[in-house]
């Protein structure tokens, strides 16, 4: 199988693999780059386990090539806590229990933080609204709301959020 030489700039690292062109990205953070945290659900882009950001904008990986984003900056669940202090959405996610199984938690927690950064103070219709193409078999999505509610509360609270601009 051909290969060709990529690069990818993944939380804040540019990295250079070798893999075939048919390679999605999905793939390539979990096998290549051993980013293990972007789950495959669906492999159809229906359930949104495999959600990353692509410059800022929530993207379903699992239908993504790799070698389609070389230019982009690409955040995985890895890259969203600021060295050990936890952002104020996995935060969340662990005092509201949010996180159930944990499968799709990465997901959602990507696409509230693309929401949370264009929309700091979201309405709850909002949140459901952004999180809709997230699918979570455990829970009835309330723990959910919770959380991001919890990370809203705590962003505001912040001052280096604050000072920030909320984020």
């Amino acid at each position: 199988m051909n290969k060709e030489s990529i690069q990818l700039h993944v939380n804040g690292v540019r990295h250079e693999i070798e893999i075939p062109p048919s390679k999605t990205l999905l793939e390539a953070l979990r096998e290549d780059l051993r980013l293990t945290g972007t789950k495959c659900g669906c492999d159809d882009s229906s359930c949104g386990c495999c959600t990353v950001l692509v410059d800022g904008v929530p993207m379903l990986s699992c239908v993504m090539l790799a070698a389609s984003y070389p230019d982009a900056s690409i955040t995985t669940i890895e890259g969203v806590a600021q060295g050990e202090q936890l952002d104020p959405l996995q935060e969340g996610f662990c005092v509201e229990g949010g996180a159930q199984c944990g499968f799709c938690t990465p997901g959602i927690i990507l696409t509230a933080k693309a929401l949370l950064d264009r929309n700091p103070k979201p309405t709850r219709e909002e949140i459901a609204q952004a999180i809709s193409g997230n699918l979570c078999r455990c829970t009835g999505y309330t723990q959910i709301y919770a959380s991001i509610e919890y990370a809203i509360k705590k962003l505001r609270t912040t001052p280096v959020a604050a000072a920030s601009g909320g984020r």
